[in-house]
C-alpha cells in the first residue's frame, strides 16, 4: 500500500512572522509565570522566616520578664520544696543562630516551661544545721581525745579534725562555733544530727563539763533556691545538648558549645553548694575543747611541809624583788643623772657667789 504525500501550502513571509511572534510570546508568558511562582515562593519563605524570628523574640522576652519573678517567688518560699518534672525534648528541627547568650536564654526558657508544670511538695521539711560546742576538763588530754573518737564512731560519726598539745583554740567554723582560746587541745566531731543530743550528754562521762552550747541555723531558703537552680540548669544543659546535635554549621556548633560549657560550670557550682549544705544538715559538728585539771595546792601538815612552803614563798618573794629591781633600775639611773646635773648647777652658782662676795670684801678693805 502506497501513501501519497500531502502537499502543504506555501506560507508567505507575513504568515511566518506571525507564527514566530505567537511562539515567542507564548514562551515569554511561560517564563514570566515561572518567575512569578518563584517570587511568590520566596515571599512565603521570607514570611515564615520573619514569623520564626518573631516567635523566638517573643520567647526571649517572656523568659526575661517572667522567669526571674518565678525564681524569686520560689526562693522566698522557705517552707516549700521544689519538684521538677522530667524533661522531654520536643521533636522537630530547631535552627541554631545568634550568640551564646541567646542560646542559653532559649535553653532557660525551655527549661522553665518544662519545670513550670511540676506540682509543689505538700510536705514542709525544714533544713536546719545543728552544731554543738563544749569545754571539758580531763586528767589526760590524749586519752580523752581517743575516747571522743570512739564515741563518734559509736554513733555513726567520725573525727573531722583534732589538735593536741596546743594552747590556741581552733578557728571558728561555719556554724559559728568559737571555742575558748585556752586549753591543751581540741577535737571536732561529725555525728548524725539525730544523735547530737546523745553525744552532748555523753561528754559528761569523759570529764568535767565546764561549758556547753547548742546552736541551730535554718538554711531552708538557701537549699530551696539551690535545688531550683540545679533543676533549671539541668534542663538547660539537656536542651543545649539537643541544640548541639541539631547544629547545621561550625559557627552554630561553637556557639552552642560555649553556652553549654557555661551552663555546666554553673550547674556544678550549684550542685557543690547544695551538697555542702546537705552534708551540714545531715551531720552535726561538735567542737570539744579539752583542758587539763589544775594540780591541787599542797596543804602543810607539819614542820617540814611548812618549812618547804616557807622556802618556796621566800624564793618567790626574792624573785619578785629581783624583777622589781630590774624594772626600777633604769628609772633610778635616769633620776641619778638628773640629780647630779642639778647638784652641779647649784654648786657652780654658789662658787660664783662666794667669789663675788670675796672680791667685794677685798675691794672694801683696800678703799679703807
Amino acid at each position: 500500500m502506497t501513501t501519497t504525500p500531502i502537499a502543504l501550502p506555501e506560507l508567505s513571509d507575513d504568515a511566518v512572522d506571525r507564527i514566530e511572534e505567537a511562539v515567542f510570546s507564548q514562551i515569554a508568558e511561560e517564563r514570566r509565570a515561572a518567575q512569578a511562582r518563584t517570587a511568590a515562593s520566596r515571599g512565603r519563605a521570607r514570611r515564615r522566616g520573619w514569623l520564626t524570628a518573631g516567635g523566638v523574640a517573643a520567647a526571649f522576652v517572656v523568659g526575661v520578664l517572667v522567669t526571674p519573678p518565678i525564681l524569686q517567688l520560689t526562693g522566698s518560699s522557705a517552707g516549700s520544696s521544689v519538684a521538677s518534672a522530667p524533661y522531654h525534648p520536643t521533636s522537630g528541627t530547631v535552627p541554631l543562630s545568634g550568640t551564646a547568650k541567646e542560646l542559653s536564654q532559649s535553653a532557660d526558657d525551655a527549661a522553665s516551661s518544662s519545670a513550670g508544670g511540676a506540682a509543689p511538695s505538700t510536705t514542709a521539711q525544714r533544713d536546719i544545721i545543728r552544731t554543738g560546742s563544749a569545754t571539758v576538763q580531763v586528767d589526760d588530754v590524749s586519752k580523752a581525745a581517743d575516747a571522743l573518737a570512739a564515741l563518734a564512731q559509736k554513733h555513726g560519726g567520725f573525727v573531722e579534725s583534732q589538735q593536741i598539745g596546743s594552747t590556741q583554740g581552733p578557728v571558728a567554723t561555719d556554724g559559728g562555733i568559737v571555742p575558748p582560746p585556752s586549753g591543751d587541745g581540741w577535737v571536732t566531731l561529725r555525728v548524725p544530727v539525730a544523735d547530737l543530743d546523745a553525744v552532748m550528754a555523753a561528754l559528761r562521762s569523759e570529764g568535767t563539763v565546764l561549758a556547753t552550747s547548742i546552736g541551730q541555723n535554718d538554711v531552708t531558703a538557701t537549699t530551696t533556691d539551690l535545688r531550683a537552680q540545679v533543676d533549671s540548669l539541668t534542663a538547660s544543659v539537656q536542651r543545649l545538648t539537643q541544640l548541639m546535635s541539631q547544629a547545621t554549621s561550625v559557627a552554630d556548633l561553637l556557639t552552642a558549645e560555649t553556652a553549654l560549657t557555661e551552663r555546666q560550670g554553673q550547674l556544678q557550682s550549684a550542685q557543690q553548694q547544695l551538697k555542702d549544705l546537705e552534708s551540714q544538715v545531715d551531720m552535726s559538728s561538735v567542737q570539744v575543747t579539752l583542758v587539763r585539771q589544775a594540780p591541787a595546792a599542797a596543804d602543810p601538815a607539819g614542820f617540814g611541809d611548812g618549812l618547804a612552803a616557807g622556802w618556796k614563798g621566800l624564793i618567790v618573794s626574792l624573785n619578785a624583788l629581783v624583777i622589781a629591781l630590774g624594772f626600777l633600775l633604769p628609772w633610778l639611773v635616769v633620776a641619778g643623772v638628773v640629780v647630779l646635773i642639778v647638784w652641779a648647777i647649784v654648786r657652780t652658782r654658789r662658787a660664783r657667789r662666794a667669789r663675788a662676795e670675796k672680791a667685794t670684801l677685798t675691794q672694801t678693805e683696800a678703799d679703807a
